[in-house]
């Protein structure tokens, strides 16, 4: 790799919400956390997909530590609290040097993921 390319932390989610009701909480989490991300310090990228049932995230940041700091505060803290009550799901992350297509990210998702069927 050049020295001119710089390193970023890629983040992958896909969760399936467990029950009718377990959707609406799922969204009622899901929504303030995306914004959270969406204005994140060093989020450089925020997208949202359905793909095969799941609720998909890609996100990039500018390193795993300012990810982390994201993850483990406000909203999302919240989120990850109440997931394995209302979801399931794989999560993935790496660093890289680009972000990836959502094609090669589901891909990464489901052959590379953290399984989170409890």
């Amino acid at each position: 790799m050049s020295e001119n390319t710089k390193e970023i932390y890629i983040s992958i989610t896909g969760l399936k919400p467990k029950s009718f009701w377990a959707t609406i909480r799922f969204w009622m989490l899901a929504i303030p956390s995306f914004k959270q991300a969406q204005s994140a310090k060093g989020n450089l990228f925020c997208e949202v997909k359905n793909i095969q049932r799941f609720q998909c995230t890609l996100t990039a940041w500018e390193s795993r530590d300012i990810m982390l700091e994201f993850l483990r505060s406000g909203p999302h803290l919240k989120a990850m609290k109440a997931f394995h009550n209302i979801a399931t799901g794989k999560t993935f992350g790496y660093s890289a040097s680009a972000i990836p297509n959502w094609e090669e990210a589901f891909e990464l998702l489901q052959s590379k993921g953290r399984n989170y069927d409890h």
